[in-house]
């Protein structure tokens, strides 16, 4: 059977679609397509506080588009969300209203918490040492969700306006990042030998150029040395010499700094790269919504 996750984000909008297979000890979740289009509705958003009729029209005709591949799948269900981009535009639920009654499609706009919720689905929590302490990182275009685990417990749980779409448009100034240090420190003060959990296209596009063994966790001195070679690059180069999408190539250097400011705070010597997103926990949630509705 097959379910469908619309993520609309504040760099890229994506259309997940996951067969899941049954038999088995347990259920077996297959991405089966995933298509990824680049509006980067933060530039808008961010900077303006309202989502330009250009970029609201490119979102109305993916969402049709979407729509048409979903019910050529036969998915028993979908679900969109959209994230920080739209929950700032003050048109955001304007743009929801007109795409529902073009497409039929019901857009929720989720808050940051809600987003951490998606993400948690993914049970990425049985890969854990028991014992070990850990730091959810997910960098996105418009915020940074963070949260603490330590022997297996949440301990602390924030949402920062720290994103690359925001730090590209000049959105991201000084004391918000005190902020997020004076967090982070008080947080993990007394924990030991913490482990970053990294979520997010550009942390999964840098794992995947860090060449790493096996989904062994990328050192953080490698992701260093990665940001110093991008860094040294123009935007063309990293095009064309690293295989970054033009989408990518930018923000890429931005979601570095984040993540490298964050593993200096909590003094973080690696990052694991799970490979799931906020898509693959709207497809788990969705299937075990059809279970309970079966049952």
């Amino acid at each position: 059977m097959k379910f469908a996750a619309i993520d609309i984000g504040s760099n890229a909008i994506r259309l997940l679609i996951t067969n899941v297979f049954e038999g088995g000890e347990k259920p077996v979740f297959k991405k089966e397509s995933l298509v990824r289009v680049p509006i980067r509705l933060g530039a808008d958003s961010f900077t303006e506080g309202i989502i330009s009729a250009t970029k609201s029209m490119k979102l109305l005709e993916s969402m049709q588009a979407f729509k048409h591949l979903i019910n050529v799948h036969d998915v028993v269900s979908y679900r969109a969300c959209a994230t920080s981009a739209m929950r700032e535009a003050v048109n955001g639920e304007s743009i929801v209203d007109e795409i529902l009654d073009s497409t039929g499609i019901k857009i929720e706009i989720i808050s940051g918490a809600e987003e951490a919720e998606i993400l948690f689905a993914n049970h990425f929590e049985q890969s854990m040492d028991e014992k070990g302490n850990y730091l959810y990182i997910d960098v996105g275009g418009g915020s940074t969700e963070l949260t603490l685990f330590s022997d297996m417990n949440v301990v602390a749980s924030r949402s920062f306006k720290l994103g690359t779409v925001r730090i590209l448009n000049n959105r991201v100034k000084k004391p918000l990042w005190n902020s997020a240090e004076k967090w982070i420190k008080q947080e993990t003060r007394g924990l030991k030998k913490i482990t970053a959990i990294g979520s997010g296209g550009n942390i999964n596009k840098l794992y995947r150029m860090s060449e790493q063994p096996s989904r062994a966790p990328i050192p953080v001195s490698k992701l260093t040395e990665l940001r110093t070679l991008m860094a040294g690059m123009t935007f063309s180069e990293r095009v064309s010499k690293l295989g970054l999408n033009l989408d990518r190539a930018d923000v890429i250097i931005p979601a570095c700094d984040i993540f490298l400011n964050i593993c200096n705070w909590a003094n973080i010597k690696k990052i694991s790269v799970p490979e799931f997103g906020v898509s693959d926990g709207i497809t788990r949630l969705l299937y075990e919504q059809h279970l309970n509705v079966v049952e």
